[in-house]
């Protein structure tokens, strides 16, 4: 398949935007890691390019997180993958369209999972609600303005399904002024913007912030970040792009505690095999061709697209729920190897830290079982209740660290390393004084301390406390909406007519005889 462009394009990336076939097939973690080899991406960390991501130690937790999404659609198919009516068959669940409540239900099931499994963020939500909101929008825009936007979406979903492709979601600009619109900057380019048109497509400019898993990700779907005025059109755009784009360059961000990885051992990094992954993406003037483009200049999409998007992702961030299960049984593990595991006030914190933990995952169930069908025919979840769960995913996650932290000691904070730990001369000493409860092997005691370092203070707290706060938009950003969905008129019609203040309606008085029909 070849791109519908009159446009001159060098070899190399014309093989691009020929929607390029994976042998083998992308079906286990194993299969992942070697579609992600060779590809010859211009990403630089700590100041210097990095030639082959794969085999970086700071970026292969990262990878392996993503690898973990596969493995566990193998392991368990009924909750990580799902029907497709596009592809005519079951496909990887973060690349489906969700055709009913139970599929919006089983993402959130399925990111709970995956937070268990792997401690920190395994980056493929956002491309799963990228395509949910763009599934929609798209298919009323094409209503409203007799565009085809839809139908080059629906081709390009197929096309990752049967591939299996993992898809980075590119939302946040780097914005400059926040008081200012992206028209009114002073330079333009703080937002992503078309900087040429054409009947085969468009150049496009700009850069992309805290993208999680971009540079583990096949393909980016670059969308605007906020509502847009008529006259920014050009900052419209959304559209695919290859990771391998020479045009896109990739630069790490720096994670808290990430140099440890360099270091000989395991135990300092606290978990070794899994870590998140955040990266800033320069668009560097790419050529898209059309059938890669599914919103141009139709300013009026934007605000449903974010609004949209933003209602998923919020609801997403259950896989939360996974990291607090994870830090939870930390908690209680260090606890016993201390000896205090039967203290009262120890089970206290215990609960409180489940009880904070599920009022996170269940705003968030909530907000998929209420999910309602969309013209173009996918469901979209609550947006009230969605930004519910994510406010509380600003808050909660900070506590649930801090009880952690209460629990178990000021060792999170102050262990002497792994290279001391193993030297002759402090080894024995270390090992004599870092005791716990009788029967339990230092080391043991020590690896969980650096468990709860990891995900409250160091690498995987990006993820787990830092994302919490700011991911999906920072906790204004769910009080606007939620300041939006209050529907106060409605509650304030409800306590007039219980005060006796305005006479019931027939409704009403047909409910407090009892008779009201179900729903």
């Amino acid at each position: 398949m070849t791109p519908s462009t009159t446009r001159e394009l060098p070899p190399e990336v014309a093989r691009l935007w020929a929607k390029p076939r994976y042998a083998p097939p992308i079906r286990s973690g194993e299969d992942y890691l070697a579609s992600l080899r060779g590809r010859d991406l211009r990403v630089y960390l700590l100041g210097e390019r990095v030639r082959e991501p794969v085999d970086h130690p700071l970026i292969r937790p990262s990878i392996n997180a993503v690898a973990a999404t596969y493995d566990l659609a193998l392991a368990q198919p009924e909750l990580a993958t799902a029907w497709s009516s596009l592809a005519n068959r079951r496909v990887n669940r973060f690349l489906q369209i969700a055709e009913s409540v139970e599929d919006v239900v089983l993402q959130n099931k399925m990111q709970r999972r995956l937070g268990q499994l792997t401690g920190t963020c395994f980056q493929r939500c956002v491309g799963m609600d990228a395509f949910n909101a763009l599934y929609s929008v798209t298919y009323e825009c094409d209503a409203a303005h007799g565009t085809s936007y839809h139908a080059r979406l629906r081709e390009f979903i197929r096309y990752c399904q049967e591939e299996n492709l993992v898809i980075g979601g590119a939302m946040t600009d780097p914005k400059g002024d926040r008081s200012k619109a992206p028209s009114e900057q002073e330079d333009p380019d703080l937002y992503v913007r078309v900087v040429e048109r054409a009947p085969d497509g468009v150049v496009i400019r700009g850069a992309k912030m805290h993208q999680t898993g971009c540079i583990n990700s096949h393909w980016i779907v670059v969308m605007p970040t906020l509502r847009l005025r008529p006259e920014e059109r050009d900052y419209a755009i959304v559209a695919a792009i290859p990771v391998e784009h020479p045009g896109l360059t990739f630069i790490y961000g720096r994670q808290s505690c990430d140099t440890r990885a360099l270091e000989a051992g395991t135990i300092d990094q606290g978990n070794a095999f899994y870590a998140g992954q955040e990266a800033m993406i320069i668009i560097d003037d790419v050529f898209v061709p059309a059938e890669f483009i599914f919103l141009n200049g139709e300013t009026e999409w934007a605000a449903p697209l974010v609004e949209r998007f933003t209602a998923f992702h919020r609801r997403s961030y259950v896989c939360k729920t996974g990291l607090g299960d994870v830090l939870i049984g930390a908690a209680a593990q260090i606890a016993d190897y201390n000896g205090v595991a039967n203290a009262s006030h120890i089970r206290e914190k215990l609960v409180e830290m489940a009880h904070l933990n599920e009022t996170i995952y269940g705003a968030g169930l909530a907000s998929s079982y209420e999910s309602r069908p969309t013209a173009a025919g996918n469901y979209q979840n609550d947006d009230l209740l969605a930004n519910v769960c994510k406010h509380n995913v600003t808050r909660f996650p900070f506590e649930l660290a801090r009880l952690a932290q209460d629990i178990a000691g000021a060792l999170v904070a102050t262990m002497p390393s792994e290279g001391d730990l193993t030297n002759p001369e402090t080894g024995p000493v270390l090992r004599k004084y870092l005791k716990g409860r009788a029967g339990v092997p230092v080391e043991h005691r020590v690896r969980l301390f650096r468990l709860i370092e990891n995900m409250t203070l160091g690498r995987n707290a990006v993820g787990y406390l830092t994302e919490s706060m700011h991911g999906a938009g920072s906790p204004q950003a769910q009080r606007i909406q939620i300041q939006r969905a209050l529907n106060l008129e409605e509650k304030k019609a409800l306590a007039r007519r219980l005060a006796g203040i305005e006479p019931p309606t027939p409704a009403s008085e047909e409910a407090s005889r009892g008779c009201l029909p179900s729903a």
